[in-house]
């Protein structure tokens, strides 16, 4: 039997939580606790979880980012790194839909490019509504648009607007979007290249579930494809020409965001995992042991090497979500969390052998997830070798020497 066989509506607006009320911890505690009840349900079925994000709007938690004067909690970086972890150790996919809404909501107000009562709709919506929005990027030609090159997605010239048309791929949070941010190229002789605005309901818009991943495998990220979908003009927005120099569509400050929380959904996946092993380490007592697993001074130093690890990721992402990072190395905060977390879940692994591999415990579950960390962009080859190019390009001592 399904568990949310439908998008669930709002019926009223949600109350913007105290981010610095000691209550607030406890109810993140009792969301994972509920959030990772159904974990394996999503995963097994591969099913949205659309009952996960109404609870999210019924804590005001959707608009956590929004700012106050539009009904927000304007949340800072350390802030959303918190619930954001607290979702992951529950139901990671949720907690990847919840970062994308976060990075938008963020960004949005600041960026003159869209209509003012544009923003502040999709602001309202949000708080009111728990209205998801989510950036469609990723095209079966393109790939990632952070590798470069011109979307396949094409917007035509109408009376009034525009006709959009093209299949995007990777569409997270796809059945529960209320607004989709569409990176298209217009049919100009010379095109402009932008972000198309297109409300979920509008016609021509066809969704093919074609989400069958290894991992995180309840975001929903299906095909999206577009057939002569109409967008009004003014929902055209931060378009220009293809070949003027496009400012970075993420500042220093949109880089640290990122890299900060979507770190903190695997590093929250990890520590899951190692909850489930210290327990199921307690409770196996072998016969011919006669005492817990946990006795012994091997899994002593096996936790010991985990704790380690999620110790160093801590610390890394406080030091990063709280401004002691330089933006500019953000991405290897990204680089090195995500490795600690899946060296930490492979340790448990490795360890225990057949158990940690068999589906009806979660660290599998957890292992299959915390892999997915490694296909966020940017990734991992391209973090570190921007790294290599920074070096290169700064005085040599040894030659200076």
């Amino acid at each position: 039997m399904s568990l949310s066989t439908a998008q669930p509506r709002a019926e009223h607006q949600a109350r913007q939580p105290d981010l610095n009320a000691p209550a607030f911890a406890e109810r993140l505690e009792a969301l994972s606790d509920e959030f990772a009840a159904t974990a394996a349900y999503y995963d097994k079925h591969s099913e949205f979880p659309h009952a996960n994000l109404l609870r999210l709007h019924e804590h005001g938690l959707l608009a956590l980012t929004v700012p106050r004067r539009l009904g927000g909690s304007e949340a800072t970086l350390a802030q959303a790194r918190r619930v954001v972890s607290a979702v992951a150790r529950g139901e990671p996919s949720t907690a990847l839909v919840l970062v994308m809404q976060y990075l938008q909501h963020t960004r949005l107000q600041g960026n003159q490019a869209w209509p003012l009562h544009l923003r502040e709709r999709l602001a309202r919506e949000a708080v009111e509504e728990g209205a998801l929005i989510n950036a469609l990027r990723v095209e079966p030609d393109l790939g990632t648009p952070a590798r470069g090159g011109l979307p396949n997605t094409i917007a035509r010239r109408v009376d009034g607007g525009w006709l959009l048309s093209g299949r995007k791929i990777y569409s997270t949070g796809i059945p529960g979007l209320t607004w989709l941010a569409v990176w298209a190229r217009s049919d100009d002789s010379e095109p402009h290249v932008g972000t198309w605005l297109v409300h979920r309901d509008t016609p021509g818009i066809r969704i093919e579930e074609t989400w069958d991943h290894l991992g995180m495998r309840a975001t929903g990220s299906h095909d999206v494809i577009f057939e002569d979908v109409f967008v009004a003009s003014e929902y055209a927005v931060d378009i220009l020409p293809a070949n003027v120099p496009r400012p970075s569509e993420l500042d220093s400050t949109g880089v640290l965001w990122l890299a900060v929380l979507l770190s903190s959904i695997y590093d929250g996946v990890a520590r899951a995992a190692r909850d489930w092993l210290v327990g199921w380490l307690a409770e196996r007592t072998p016969a011919n042991l006669g005492a817990p697993l946990s006795s012994l001074p091997r899994f002593h130093e096996l936790i010991g090497r985990i704790d380690a690890l999620l110790f160093a990721n801590r610390v890394l992402l406080d030091a990063a979500a709280q401004g002691r990072v330089d933006p500019s190395e953000a991405t290897q905060v990204k680089y090195l969390v995500t490795s600690n977390a899946i060296s930490a879940v492979e340790l448990g692994i490795e360890a225990i052998g057949n158990p940690g591999l068999a589906r009806g415990n979660p660290i599998e579950r957890h292992y299959r997830d915390v892999l997915c960390s490694r296909i966020h962009t940017p990734q991992n080859d391209a973090i570190l070798a921007a790294v290599g190019r920074a070096a290169f390009a700064l005085p040599s001592r040894g030659a200076q020497a």
